[in-house]
């Protein structure tokens, strides 16, 4: 950024679209499978034909009750759908079913870190509250396709399938917090079993608003919504020229134009799509075919004690619980897929001992979740879901590397041989001879053998070359096959050179 545009200072409000995973769609029997061929998942209905009436799905209205409530909104006992009135190609009826006036979610909040904590840090320091205006339920539109090589084309599958629009108080300050808040949004969504995320297939996207001022102003100035985003890195980036942009514009004496723009992520820029319209260009009114939708405190607190734990509640849990840092926590908790994977495998830990070896334990198993399990993911291109490794078979490894059973260099191919078969860690063990050489004798017999054929290292060593030890234990490792144990590798060479010393 130039000097003189650290003066101003963004402000920015997102509206997330999350398409809802009910098996139909929002008021008809439509199937809304992602995939299926253009223009098949089709009805008078969704289309609106003469004399079709819409009705509303109620797993619609359950979805939108569980973001509010993980948002901490309030949910509305009353709430209505209007006709949100506008030509576009992909939109059959002319108009799109939404809410307007009276949302069925308001006045609710999600809470972002800022900082990093330093290495071994128990807790965040800096959060964020970011206010959310509302949530309303409404209806997709079709979609046009442009990049072909031919005219645009228009698939009306998606005509239809449900939505909740999440829509944020003008409470974030730079685009990074607006990747960090999508990113919360996101998280919470996939946890709650409602949205799979699926930014690519437009599971998930959002519109910006963005608007710049000089610091200390409290008006806001003319902002313009970049539409359509669908990645993190496309928000970020999005919001970083567009915040240059009208900076720009307003350093040259310029006025900045209120307008709809898209983002080409191929030359990095926005441009215009249309003029920005306002409520009254929609012409809301409300829906005559459906009634208001009215939700009772019991419907409320039925869908409050079916809850998934929240993400940021679960995150916390793996701190005080198990006595993780917040890295280890937070990488662990992203993914709820990730976290039920781990927390399955600390359940299968044998119990007793002392707490810090029961800690140690759980501390292996985040780290081989976070660096193994997540490696295999993205090697295969799957997602924990499709992980063949059954339950309990990570917890096992972990046990036999801990009571000494195998070293920590067997442990790396006994987990490759787990990938390959799935088998039982011990069996594998007992099959392939991998035990741990812990016998002193052995190893002893082992390390007279390597310092009497390396003498000009040992000399090196008694010469005041301490690093040569790496050099022996080395060569003892390899006459074992890895399964001499290191601490008594390194405790016999200790022994042994001081002899010869």
């Amino acid at each position: 950024m130039k000097e003189s545009h650290s003066q101003y200072e963004a402000v920015i409000g997102l509206e997330v679209h999350a398409q809802l995973l009910t098996d139909s769609k929002a008021f008809c029997g439509c199937t809304t499978k992602f995939g299926s061929d253009p223009n098949t998942n089709v009805c008078p209905i969704c289309l609106g034909l003469p004399g079709v009436l819409p009705v509303l799905n109620k797993n619609v209205v359950e979805f939108a009750i569980r973001m509010g409530l993980a948002t901490y909104c309030r949910i509305a006992p009353r709430s209505v759908f209007a006709r949100k009135n506008y030509f576009y190609p992909d939109l059959p009826k002319g108009y799109q079913i939404s809410q307007y006036e009276e949302p069925i979610c308001t006045a609710g909040y999600v809470k972002i870190d800022l900082d990093d904590p330093a290495p071994g840090e128990f807790f965040k320091k800096v959060t964020k509250r970011v206010g959310i205006t509302r949530i309303h339920m409404e209806e997709d539109a079709g979609k046009s396709i442009h990049d072909i090589d031919q005219e645009t084309l228009v698939d009306i599958n998606r005509c239809g399938i449900p939505l909740i629009e999440i829509v944020s108080e003008p409470d974030l300050r730079s685009p990074h917090e607006a990747y960090l808040y999508l990113r919360k949004i996101r998280q919470i969504a996939v946890y709650l079993g409602i949205c799979d995320g699926n930014m690519e297939e437009g599971s998930l996207r959002c519109d910006a608003n963005v608007s710049v001022r000089m610091k200390g102003e409290t008006s806001f100035g003319t902002k313009t919504e970049v539409k359509n985003l669908n990645s993190f890195r496309f928000v970020e980036k999005a919001l970083e020229y567009e915040i240059n942009r009208q900076i720009g514009v307003l350093e040259e004496r310029g006025a900045i134009d209120q307008e709809t723009l898209l983002w080409d992520a191929d030359r990095g820029i926005t441009y215009p799509m249309r003029s920005k319209e306002t409520a009254h260009d929609y012409r809301y009114f409300p829906e005559p075919d459906l009634v208001p939708v009215f939700v009772d405190q019991s419907w409320i607190e039925d869908v409050r004690k079916n809850l998934t734990e929240h993400p940021t509640t679960r995150r916390d849990r793996f701190i005080s619980d198990f006595g993780l840092p917040w890295y280890d926590a937070n990488v662990l908790t992203e993914e709820k897929g990730i976290a039920d994977f781990f927390e399955r495998e600390v359940n299968q830990i044998s119990k007793g001992g002392d707490q810090a070896k029961q800690k140690g334990k759980i501390k292996l198993v985040a780290n081989w979740v976070m660096a193994s399990v997540l490696n295999e993911l993205g090697k295969r291109k799957i997602t924990i879901d499709s992980f063949s490794l059954p339950s309990g078979r990570l917890a096992s490894m972990i046990e036999l590397l801990v009571d000494g059973t195998i070293s920590s260099r067997i442990s790396k191919q006994l987990w490759d041989e787990m990938m390959e078969s799935n088998e039982d860690p011990k069996s594998i063990v007992e099959r392939k001879g991998l035990t741990q050489i812990s016998d002193e004798g052995t190893i002893e017999k082992i390390v007279v053998d390597v310092l009497s054929r390396n003498q000009s290292q040992v000399e090196k060593y008694r010469a005041g070359e301490e690093k040569v030890l790496g050099f022996f234990v080395g060569q003892v490792m390899k006459a074992t096959g890895g399964k001499a144990n290191p601490g008594v590798v390194n405790a016999m060479l200790k022994k042994k050179l001081s002899e010869v010393r």
